[in-house]
This record gives structure tokens, C-alpha cells and sequence, in this order.
């Protein structure tokens, strides 16, 4: 049969990879899964797959923590190790992380066709890294699994097209959708009194986070939209529910006990989120993410960023930008509108993996690839 090697570093590539990996294994694929450990925490642990129902990782790297030119490195010289020892047909990367640039590097460098989950999305800042690993993967992979027509016409804009010296460009669909719907229905049978105990079933609530780089390397600015959201919030008569990152943690404690509204709580576990999201009467997040998920489970959001990858979250109309100025927060969230159409016809209606598992079998042939030395 064909095999694949998976390569993944972090907690979000590990819920995108929960629907593919279970329709490559319908679709009769081997998968060989590679976890480099760009995030360790005890959420990343066997706990977490066992909530998603996902086997654990064949290979469990444990890279940690580090500069990004150290965490793509070290990635890249344990994953060659990995690929002469497995020989796989392919390799396939998610995203835009360390882990996805060391993983498109390795299959490169031997010679193993690449496949790009997620391909073609641009915020055209070159100051993300983010940025800099999404390009480079694109420009090396030869099947581009991409998520929305924006994303098809910004890798023709490229001159990454289908059909194109052996180049496959597909708009599947996007598999945060897949994951959203598949796992709101496990949250829900899991987590049956979630809103009741963190007291959520009063009044409308908000579901806040806040935890890009960025976002708090100015925590001035971090203060006074906590601020101004609490004053909103106060008058409206709503809850603000703000998991807290570790990040974010050290810059709010001194202001955390004087804020009225807004409820601290430690990070929620993936399915607890998808309650917390689903429930929500506005969302307010920094987090690519949690902007798509807002848009998939109809809830206005407010994102604490000045461009986003997502542009049809902002021309449906689930999703404004509104940057890290506290007034026009404050102003937004007093005109809340809900726009009549979804958009999950823009996203492939949640059946994104199968439409991957299906093009890698119609156009692979599987003849194995024997890694360079």
C-alpha cells in the first residue's frame, strides 16, 4: 500500500490532522506520523490524542522549544534520520510552522514528492515567520492542497498552477472545518455540563483570547483593551470568558483581580473551546484559528490584528479587524450584526480530507522513493 509520512509540530496541526489521518486510513493509505514537538506541554501529551480519538505518534521527536533556525534544524536532521529508516511515498505537511518548513525542506532535499495541506494562504507580511515557512513549502511541494479560491489565486499569482510540471493545485475545502464539525460532537457528548459549570448559561457571553507574539510584546496595549472590553461588558450586561496562555499570563496578574466582567480561567482543552466558541455571543480573538471557527459556528468576531490570512471571514462578514485600538473595540462591539449567509460553501462543506485522501491515490503511483544519502 502507499505510505505516507506526516509531519506535525503543534497542537492545531494535530486537530487538522485528525480527519485526514482517518480518511487516509479509509482510503487504505499507511501513515507513518512524525510528531517533532515544537509545542510540549502536557496538552500535547497522550491525553490529547485520546480526546480526539487519534492514535499517538509513531515517532515523538521531542525538539521543544528554541530559536526558529534551531527548531527548523533540529526538526530537519531528525526527520532525515526518520525518512531513511521508513522510506515513505510521500511526505505531508500542515500549515505554516517549524515543524512544516523542516518537514518540506527534508522531502526536498531527498527527493520524496511533498504534499502541502493548507497551501496558498497569504497575509503578504514577510515579517511572520509564519509567512516566510507557508511560501517556501508551496514553491517545494508538488501537491497543493488548498483551502478557498483565494488561496488557488494567490499561488498563480505565484506561478504555482495545476497541471503545471507535474504540480497539482487543488481547492479542497479546509479541514478546519472538517475538524470543527467532527469534534463539536464529541465536545458535546464529553463535556455535557461545560456552560453550566463555568457559569455561562445566565446572560451572553464573550469568548476572548489573546495570545500572538505581538499582541503582548506591547502590554500596554494588552491592559487597555482588558480594559475598555471590561467597561463594554459591564454595561451591556455580559460575561467575558478569557482562557488565559502562559504567554499572556505574567502581563495580566497585577490587573486581573480589578477587572469586573472578564472571568479568567487556565487554557481550555481543544473540545472545551469548540463549546466555549459555539456558545458565544461575540468572539474577540488575535488567533487564526479561532477566527475561521467563529465564522464555521456563526458568531461574530472582532480579531486583535491589523491584516488576517482568512479574507472571506471579513468579506462574508463574520469577521472584522479592528487592530489593538480600544475604542473602535469598544465601538465595534456595540454594533453587532449577524450577516444571513454561512460560509461554509466557501470552506468545502466539511469534506476536505476525503478530497485529499482521493487525490494523492489518483495521482500517485507508488513506486517507493529511495532517499538520497
Amino acid at each position: 500500500p502507499m505510505k505516507i509520512m506526516t509531519v506535525l509540530g503543534t497542537r492545531p496541526q494535530i486537530i487538522k490532522a485528525g480527519p485526514v489521518s482517518a480518511a487516509l486510513a479509509q482510503a487504505g493509505i499507511t501513515e507513518v506520523l512524525v510528531h517533532t514537538g515544537q509545542h510540549y506541554d502536557s496538552n500535547m501529551s497522550d491525553v490529547f490524542f485520546d480526546e480526539l480519538g487519534l492514535k499517538p505518534p509513531q515517532y515523538m521527536l521531542s525538539v521543544g522549544s528554541g530559536t526558529l533556525g534551531y527548531q527548523v534544524g533540529e526538526g530537519l536532521q531528525r526527520i532525515e534520520a526518520i525518512l531513511k529508516a521508513e522510506a515513505p511515498d510521500m511526505l505531508l505537511v500542515y500549515g505554516d510552522t517549524s515543524a512544516t518548513m523542516a518537514g518540506a525542506l527534508a522531502a526536498a532535499y531527498h527527493h520524496i514528492p511533498l504534499a502541502h495541506v493548507e497551501a496558498g494562504l497569504r497575509s503578504f507580511n514577510r515579517r511572520m515567520p509564519e509567512e516566510i515557512n507557508r511560501v517556501t513549502t508551496d514553491h517545494l511541494a508538488q501537491w497543493c492542497f488548498v483551502p478557498t479560491q483565494t488561496a488557488v489565486e494567490n499561488l498563480a499569482k505565484e506561478g504555482i498552477c495545476h497541471g503545471q510540471a507535474d504540480r497539482y493545485v487543488y481547492r479542497v475545502g479546509d479541514v478546519m472545518l472538517d475538524a470543527a464539525t467532527h469534534y463539536l460532537q464529541r465536545a458535546q457528548a464529553k463535556h455535557p455540563d461545560f456552560y453550566a459549570t463555568n457559569g455561562l448559561t445566565e446572560q451572553p457571553y464573550v469568548l476572548l483570547t489573546m495570545h500572538r507574539a505581538e499582541t503582548t510584546a506591547a502590554p500596554e496595549k494588552v491592559l487597555r483593551l482588558l480594559q475598555q472590553l471590561d467597561t463594554t461588558a459591564q454595561k451591556q450586561g455580559w460575561t467575558v470568558l478569557f482562557p488565559v496562555h502562559p504567554r499572556t499570563q505574567p502581563l495580566i496578574e497585577a490587573i486581573a483581580p480589578t477587572l469586573k466582567t472578564i472571568r479568567c480561567v487556565p487554557p481550555l482543552s481543544y473540545l472545551e473551546m469548540l463549546l466555549a466558541e459555539a456558545g458565544a455571543y461575540w468572539i474577540v480573538t488575535d488567533s487564526g484559528g479561532v477566527q475561521k471557527e467563529a465564522a464555521f459556528f456563526q458568531v461574530p468576531c472582532l480579531t486583535l490584528r491589523t491584516e488576517t490570512e482568512w479574507v472571506e471571514t471579513i468579506t462574508s462578514g463574520w469577521n472584522q479587524i479592528v487592530g489593538f485600538d480600544p475604542e473602535t473595540l469598544g465601538n465595534r462591539l456595540l454594533q453587532r450584526q449577524v450577516p444571513e449567509e454561512t460560509i461554509h460553501h466557501l470552506y468545502g462543506h466539511g469534506q476536505a480530507a476525503q478530497a485529499i485522501a482521493k487525490a494523492l491515490l489518483n495521482h500517485y503511483t507508488p513506486a517507493r522513493a529511495v532517499p538520497a544519502t
